[in-house]
């Protein structure tokens, strides 16, 4: 089976693939059969995070020892090397990180391709993949991202922008007198109570602002490009807004799936050397 991991500044997306058809290639896993979404904590040690893991496992009546390969892409640097070790000191295995020199199969046009973060081009090769070009992505993560690609499959860049969660934290810290209500779409635009008028300021609000983006995007791009959403808060806004036709919960996760694949016998896991401990 293949673990993927999903690194981000406020959560971890795990995912375990295996292969449908036992009969298909070896490096070929298509089908998912457990994911978990944990806090992402840099301070953790490499044994806090080997119990984690092992005990999502148990959950599932999955066992380590079945995993052949590790993958992962990463936003927070300080934990790289946590995961490292935790890999090769828990799983045996050596994973492989989404960084510059891994193949991936899509041109970057960014002026520095370095800059592009791994999980925006693992949700754009996956999009693409799965719904074809052009098409855009938007990630409702920590941050909001809008992540475009061409009929050629070309990444071509996007837009970054303060994710709903941390917009209404804003709010709600620089405000003395209103409180922290949960994010989700009210009855009514017309709030009657503070709770209410709070709720649909961010969720018509933030739909406004995702709307907004999108039509100048598809105004650039052109009016037959696909809209993908995915992320935390994907169902919510995702059902609300005029161009978004799809809502791809584990679209990231095929996006490693697929990246491990291309990589397989390239630089794929393998077996790590003993480590101490």
């Amino acid at each position: 089976m293949l673990l993927v991991l999903d690194v981000g500044n406020t959560n971890t997306v795990l995912g375990v693939f295996a292969r449908a058809d036992k009969s298909a290639a070896p490096h070929h896993y298509d089908k998912l059969v457990a994911n978990w979404r944990v806090s992402t904590i840099s301070t953790q040690t490499v044994d806090e995070y080997g119990v984690l893991f092992r005990n999502l496992f148990s959950m599932d009546n999955l066992e380590v020892s079945t995993i052949a390969g590790i993958v992962i892409s990463s936003v927070v640097p300080p934990l790289d090397s946590t995961l490292r070790q935790v890999c090769e000191r828990y799983f045996k295995l050596k994973p492989l990180f989404i960084e510059p020199g891994v193949k991936t199969g899509m041109p970057v046009l960014y002026e520095n391709p370095s800059e592009v973060g791994a999980d925006r081009i693992v949700n754009a090769i996956a999009a693409f993949e799965k719904y074809g070009g052009p098409c855009i992505v938007v990630d409702f993560g920590t941050a909001t991202t809008f992540d475009c690609v061409s009929p050629k499959g070309e990444y071509r860049g996007g837009v970054i922008c303060p994710g709903l969660g941390i917009s209404a934290d804003a709010l709600f810290e620089k405000t003395a007198r209103l409180p922290r209500v949960d994010i989700r779409k009210p009855v009514r635009v017309i709030g009657t109570t503070t709770v209410g008028s709070l709720q649909s300021g961010l969720y018509y609000g933030y739909l406004g602002l995702v709307d907004g983006i999108l039509d100048l995007l598809l105004a650039d791009m052109g009016k037959e490009t696909k809209v993908v959403s995915t992320g935390g808060l994907a169902p919510l806004i995702g059902s609300g807004s005029k161009y978004i036709k799809h809502v791809d919960e584990f679209l990231t996760l095929d996006g490693l799936r697929m990246i491990w694949e291309r990589n397989a016998g390239v630089s794929s896991s393998t077996p790590a050397k003993s480590v101490p401990g």
